[in-house]
């Protein structure tokens, strides 16, 4: 019954942390594109981008990191014999760059506060693609354990990868498109009035 108990909750706990990272670096991208904008607009955004990070950092995505990680151990206690099983070593792998991973936009976030961080727009969407490759690599360990196959797997996670670049690079093409066309409705608007 405690197994049941432990592995509801270290499911609730990922979805919650995942929603937070997802979440997280999607506030810093917009943080950062705040610059881009005219006083006073930038520097309101910029402090409520912050308050909205730090609040989801703190009360979202770390408290799903450590129900998850609790769980986790709680699970292991236990069925302890799963320590032994390869697939659990390569997903304590993924999940320990995880961790790194969210700790890692932690110091991001502290970056972006004090006006240092140095990332664009563009590279934190790279960045927030990562945890979709982790959570990815993680579930299927976990449902297929050892009889994951490897070479099909291998090759989704690069095609997942692939798909990930090209669609931010079309992204990226279709706002800057956007922006240059409505710049051209912006400075055709004055010529027509006069």
């Amino acid at each position: 019954m405690a197994y049941s108990w432990f592995k509801a909750f270290h499911i609730i706990g990922i979805v919650v942390w995942f929603a937070g990272l997802f979440y997280l670096v999607r506030l810093f991208i917009y943080h950062v594109e705040a610059e881009q904008e005219p006083e006073p607009a930038r520097t309101i955004l910029k402090k409520q981008y912050q308050i909205m990070e730090l609040r989801l950092y703190r009360i979202i995505t770390t408290p799903g990191m450590l129900v998850t990680v609790a769980m986790a151990i709680g699970l292991v206690s236990t069925e302890p014999e799963v320590l032994k099983q390869g697939w659990l070593h390569f997903k304590l792998l993924f999940v320990a760059i995880l961790l790194a991973y969210h700790h890692y936009c932690g110091r991001l976030m502290k970056k972006l506060a004090n006006d240092e961080c140095r990332w664009t727009g563009q590279q934190l969407r790279a960045l927030n693609e990562a945890p979709t490759v982790m959570l990815v690599v993680i579930v299927l360990l976990a449902v297929f354990k050892d009889n994951l196959p490897t070479d099909i797997t291998a090759w989704g996670i690069f095609g997942l990868i692939i798909f990930m670049a090209v669609t931010i690079q079309l992204y990226a093409k279709k706002r800057k498109r956007d922006k240059e066309q409505l710049m051209a409705q912006i400075n055709q608007v004055p010529q027509e009035q006069s």
